[in-house]
Formats: C-alpha cells, sequence, structure tokens
C-alpha cells in the first residue's frame, strides 16, 4: 500500500492542476478575447516545459529509423491534447470548473473500459466486468449530482 502513496499522490496533484489549466486558460481567452490564441499560449508554454524535462532527464534523440518505425497513428496524441484543451477554454466558462470535469471523467471512465476490454491501441485486455460497470455507473450517477 504504502508503495503506491507516491504515484497516487503525483496523480491527485495532476488532477488538481487540470483544474488550474483550465481556469487560467480560460482567463486567457478572456483576456486576449481568442480561445484559439489562448490554446497557442498553453501549447507554446507547455512544449517549453517539455523540452526543459527531456533535457533534465537527458533523454536521447532518436535516430531518424526508430521514428520511421513509429506507427503513424501513434502521433496523433497532441492532436487529442488540442482537443481537450480547446473545449476546455470554450466549456470550463459555460459549464463550470466542477460539471467540466466531472464530464471529462466520465468520458475518460466510458472510454477506458471499453479501450481496456477490446485492447484498443495497444492496451492490455482486461474485460468489463460487474465490478467496473458499477463503478462507472456510480461515476456518472457522480456527474448527475454534480451538475444538478
Amino acid at each position: 500500500m504504502l508503495k503506491l502513496l507516491l504515484p497516487s499522490s503525483l496523480a491527485l496533484a495532476a488532477g488538481v492542476s487540470i483544474v488550474i489549466q483550465q481556469a487560467l486558460n480560460a482567463n486567457l481567452r478572456t483576456a486576449l478575447n481568442s480561445a484559439a490564441l489562448s490554446g497557442v499560449v498553453s501549447f507554446t508554454v507547455g512544449v517549453a516545459c517539455m523540452v526543459v524535462f527531456a533535457l533534465v532527464a537527458r533523454d536521447p534523440i532518436p535516430s531518424a529509423g526508430m521514428l520511421a518505425r513509429i506507427p503513424w497513428w501513434t502521433w496523433s496524441g497532441g492532436m487529442f491534447g488540442a482537443i481537450f484543451i480547446g473545449l476546455g477554454i470554450v466549456l470550463v466558462p459555460q459549464l463550470g470548473a466542477g460539471t467540466f470535469l466531472a464530464l471529462l471523467v466520465t468520458g475518460q471512465m466510458l472510454a477506458s473500459v471499453i479501450f481496456d476490454h477490446y485492447g484498443w491501441l495497444g492496451l492490455a485486455q482486461r474485460p468489463i466486468d460487474v465490478p467496473r460497470a458499477l463503478g462507472v455507473a456510480l461515476l456518472i450517477g457522480g456527474v448527475v449530482l454534480i451538475r444538478r
């Protein structure tokens, strides 16, 4: 149990950072009067932070051969990050941070149990069972309670 304390704490901190990110991006949208420019700023700062992280971690630069062997679809993760950021910038002011993130987590849970069940995108196959289905149902119930 103690072995999971640090990773679990970091995951909680990541959740808090998402709330902060969405609120700051929504504020920047208002200040710049542009959802698109707010997203560009968010990604530019994010890229700068990841470059620093890669340098500190001393990650090696991949060879052209290695890059060529990577399936084309694995490069599309940033596109989904842009969808998340863009929708957050637009929807957080309309829905509120709590409702937006509750719906976001519900979407994540529904997608994750389906992706796990079928083993899509290289994930280990984990069948949907009653406890997992009940967990998703309870999460959806929580969204309804948060949204009312």
